[in-house]
C-alpha cells in the first residue's frame, strides 16, 4: 500500500490552488487539511485530474480475479473494459476494486466473503458498481475485504471480518459496505491481511483486527474489532499495514515500524518483534512507505528506493534472495515516485511514468510476459504514462493517465 491518496495532510499551512478550467486541470501546491480540500471541492475550485484514465490488470485469474471478463491468467497487463475514467485501483488477494473519477465505487473477482459489496456472494469477472453513491474518495484492500473513506470523512468496510478486521465491533463478514463508527474525520486508511490502520485529520493513528504479532501497536496480542488508538501522538502522516507488520511515517519525515520481525521486516537491525512503534534510524527524509507481511519498503524524498525483511523470492530487489534486517538501497536510481508491495513481490513507479515490478512471478503477476521470478526490478512494457499501481496475492492492477 502507498500514501498516494492520503486524504489530507495535517498542517496549518493552506494550499495554493489554481482552479480547474472547464472542469479539468488546475494545480495545488503546499499542504492542506482534509476539510480545506473538501471545501475547495464543493466550491468547484479543487484541481481535477485530466482524463483519460485506463485500468489494467494481470496475474492469477481464477474466478475472474483480473476483471477482464475471462478466467485466463495474464502475464502481461490487459485493459479492463474500454472506459477511461478510472481514478484509483486496489488489489485484494482474489479480487479488485476501484474508484472512478466521478466518485463511484466498483469491484470484481471472487465474492465468497461478500468482498464485492453486492449483498451476495456471486463472483464477477468484470467490474460491477457498489451502490449508486458518487462520494467515494480513497480505497484500500485486505486479503478478502475492502475499506474506504468518503468525501465526508466517514469510514466504511466490507468483506471478510475475521478477527474484527472490518472494525465495526463484530466478527461477522459483510457483503455490503458498513460504516465504522460515526466519526467524520478519517483522512487515510490502509487494510492488511486481517487488520487495518487509519489516520484521522487530527494526526492520530488507529488500528484494529488481528494483533497476533503486535502489529496494532498494542502491548498484548488481543485482536480488536473496533479502532484503538496507537499511542497518543498527533503527528502521524501516513501508514501501511500488512497481515504481520506495520510501517508509518510522521509529519517530520521520520520512519516507524512495529509487529513481527522474524525476517527483519521492521528494519531495526534485529529479528525481535515489537508491539509498539520503533524508529528506523534517525533520518527525516522518508516519503512513501509500504508494509508487506514480514517486510517493508520506502521511498525517500531524494527519489531513492529502500527495502528490507524477507527476500526468498528476490522481492527486495537488490539482486539477491538474502533477507535484510536493515534498509538496503535498491539500485542507484533517484527517480522512484510511488510503490506497492506484497509479501512476495514489489511494484513501483518512476517519475518518467514507467512501471517496474520484481519478486515472485509464478502466476505472471510481475507482468513482463513470463512466469520467471526476478530479484531486480524489470520494466513492464514500454509505456511511460503509468499513474497508480496496487498489488496483492498474485494480482496486479495499474492505471494509466492520458
Amino acid at each position: 500500500m502507498s500514501d498516494r491518496f492520503p486524504g489530507g495532510v495535517i498542517s496549518k499551512t493552506p494550499p495554493t490552488v489554481t482552479p480547474p478550467v472547464g472542469g479539468e486541470g488546475g494545480s495545488a501546491s503546499g499542504v492542506w487539511t482534509l476539510e480545506e480540500q473538501l471545501g475547495l471541492q464543493k466550491a468547484g475550485a479543487w484541481p481535477q485530474k485530466v482524463l483519460p484514465r485506463e485500468l489494467y490488470g494481470w496475474g492469477r485469474n481464477i474466478g475472474g480475479w483480473v476483471g477482464d471478463g475471462t478466467t485466463i491468467s495474464r502475464s502481461s497487463p490487459v485493459q479492463i473494459g474500454a472506459l477511461t475514467d478510472w481514478e484509483q485501483a486496489a488489489a485484494s488477494t482474489n479480487a479488485g476494486g476501484a474508484i472512478k473519477t466521478n466518485g463511484t465505487l466498483w469491484a470484481w473477482g471472487a465474492n465468497n466473503q461478500g468482498q464485492l459489496g453486492q449483498n451476495n456472494t456471486i463472483y464477477r469477472s468484470s467490474p460491477v458498481q457498489i451502490g449508486a453513491l458518487t462520494t467515494w474518495y480513497q480505497l484500500t484492500s485486505g486479503s478478502s475485504n475492502f475499506s474506504a473513506i468518503k468525501t465526508d470523512g466517514t469510514l466504511w468496510a466490507w468483506g471478510l471480518n475475521s478477527s474484527g478486521s472490518l472494525g465495526d465491533g463484530t466478527v461477522a463478514s459483510r457483503s455490503s459496505p458498513v460504516q465504522i463508527g460515526a466519526l467524520t474525520n478519517w483522512a487515510f486508511v490502509s487494510a492488511g491481511g486481517s487488520n487495518a490502520a487509519a489516520i484521522k485529520t487530527d494526526g492520530t493513528l488507529w488500528a484494529w483486527g488481528f494483533n497476533g504479532f503486535g502489529q496494532l501497536g498494542q502491548s498484548n496480542v488481543i485482536y480488536r474489532s473496533s479502532p484503538v488508538q496507537v499511542g497518543a501522538l498527533t503527528n502521524w502522516y501516513t501508514v501501511s499495514i500488512s497481515g504481520a507488520n506495520t510501517i508509518a511515517r510522521k509529519t517530520d519525515g521520520t520512519l516507524w515500524t512495529w509487529g513481527i520481525n522474524s525476517d527483519g521486516g521492521l528494519g531495526d537491525g534485529t529479528t525481535q518483534s515489537k508491539s509498539s512503534p520503533i524508529q528506523v534510524g534517525a533520518l527525516t527524509n522518508w516519503s512513501k512507505v509500504a508494509a508487506g507481511s514480514q517486510r517493508s519498503a520506502a521511498i525517500k524524498t531524494d527519489g531513492t528506493f529502500w527495502a528490507w525483511g524477507g527476500n526468498s523470492d528476490g522481492q527486495i530487489g537488490d539482486g539477491t534472495v538474502v533477507r535484510k534486517s536493515s534498509p538496503v538501497k535498491v539500485g542507484t536510481l533517484t527517480d522512484w515516485s510511488d510503490l506497492s508491495i506484497y509479501a512476495e513481490f514489489t511494484a513501483s513507479l518512476k517519475t518518467d511514468g514507467t512501471l517496474w515490478l520484481w519478486g515472485k512471478n509464478d502466476h505472471g503477476q510481475i507482468g513482463d510476459g513470463t512466469v520467471v521470478s526476478r530479484s531486480s526490478p524489470v520494466q513492464v512494457g514500454a509505456l511511460t504514462n503509468w499513474y497508480q499501481v496496487s498489488i496483492n496475492g498474485s494480482l496486479s492492477f495499474a492505471i494509466t493517465k492520458g
